[in-house]
């Protein structure tokens, strides 16, 4: 029904315009999640676990983060009661979506001893396709920037591919910007344009869901369930959410000549100061929704029956990541964040023609000791903090 290999749909639905908004109720969001779970996806959104808002599996609306929203800082993250029945009122997981496609550990290749040599096993299947619920448009960014990566470069990863080749995307225009977020700055956000099958835009009095459909799709899906025509008041009223959304964003970084800046400072002072505050943890790498660093483990059983080997996460930030005969190319603090920082923002545009940093805000959220981004950018540049900008401390 909603894959993208599907027969010819009937008349009413191959005509659905997809420029057409449409409203939803809560039950027709269920209608639709019962509906990819009939064609074969597993959908995978927002719900509360251990404390934050998180990815993973989801059958019906009531496992999502209802009436939640959330504060976070530089080092802060704490769910908050709303006064609503909000759905989305989060402002950006924990987690991006970067988990399901670029899995965090890989079984690249298992042999099995056999007579006097090896055979090798088939490759695991990667699992079902893929339904992203509560996408947001950085999300979205950042799962184009390791397209760039890992899909459309020379040496596709194959993993990567097969994840990626039917994922189903419904996203959610940004309601509220968090206040470690900054992706207006970056041009990636908070409204989603593209990347998307359907995108929702919450709304209230009465609680409802403007829907469009960016394929079709999507048109096609929205077509399945129950919808009301939208009117000019609830599409004003989504655009106006969506510019508040903009106008409270809690950060910004000065992305103009960024690469140029950072190129030119590589002896910059702050490296220093900001090293004496880095603890080399690894968290804004791994809840980096583009950073790709892997490391590759070979293992055997006790036996020498079988041998695996494996690709797992790792971190530009890790001392054995540069390791090369004789010692680790980046051993100090200091160099491990500078070479980060500098290929977030800098050397990954000459790799890829785009930035790396989709200005999610999860990096100045999750790490321990509140470094944030975009002040050490400011303080790289030699430019004073302005009012309401992020504290560095």
């Amino acid at each position: 029904m909603l894959g993208s290999k599907m027969r010819p749909v009937p008349t009413d639905a191959a005509s659905a315009d997809t420029s057409a908004p449409v409203v939803l109720t809560r039950a027709a969001i269920d209608e639709l999640f019962a509906a990819l779970t009939r064609d074969g996806f597993r959908v995978i959104g927002p719900r509360v676990r251990g404390g934050a808002v998180v990815h993973e599996d989801i059958s019906t609306t009531d496992d999502l983060p209802v009436g939640l929203g959330e504060a976070q800082e530089a080092g802060t993250y704490k769910l908050v009661r709303r006064g609503d029945d909000a759905l989305f009122g989060y402002s950006v997981a924990s987690q991006s979506f970067k988990q399901h496609l670029f899995a965090p550990r890989v079984q690249l290749v298992k042999l099995r001893k056999k007579g006097a040599g090896f055979e090798v096993d088939p490759p695991p299947s990667p699992g079902p396709k893929l339904a992203f619920v509560g996408a947001r448009a950085c999300d979205i960014a950042a799962i184009a920037v390791q397209d760039r990566t890992l899909l459309h470069g020379p040496s596709p990863d194959p993993d990567y591919a097969s994840r990626r080749a039917d994922i189903f995307v419904i996203a959610v225009q940004c309601g509220q910007a968090g206040g470690t977020c900054f992706c207006a700055s970056m041009g990636t956000g908070p409204k989603a344009t593209s990347g998307f099958d359907i995108a929702l835009t919450e709304l209230f009095e009465p609680h409802r869901f403007l829907a469009e459909a960016g394929t079709d799709r999507g048109a096609r899906a929205l077509a399945t369930i129950q919808t009301a025509t939208a009117s000019a008041a609830d599409t004003e009223a989504a655009e106006a959410t969506v510019e508040a959304t903009a106008r409270s964003m809690g950060r910004a970084l000065d992305a103009t000549d960024v690469r140029e800046v950072l190129f030119e400072n590589l002896e910059h002072p702050r490296w220093d100061e900001v090293a004496t505050r880095c603890l080399s943890c690894t968290s804004c790498t791994l809840v980096c929704p583009t950073c790709f660093c892997s490391t590759v483990e070979d293992t055997t059983d006790l036996a020498g029956e079988t041998a695996e080997r494996w690709r797992r996460w790792d971190s530009c930030f890790t001392l054995d990541h540069s390791y090369l005969h004789g010692g680790s190319v980046r051993a100090s603090t200091r160099s491990r964040y500078r070479q980060w920082l500098t290929h977030k923002l800098a050397s990954w545009i000459d790799q890829f023609g785009t930035s790396g940093c989709v200005g999610c805000g999860r990096c100045i959220t999750w790490c321990p000791v509140g470094i944030d981004i975009t002040e050490e950018v400011r303080a790289i540049r030699g430019a004073s903090k302005p009012d309401g900008g992020g504290d560095s401390t």
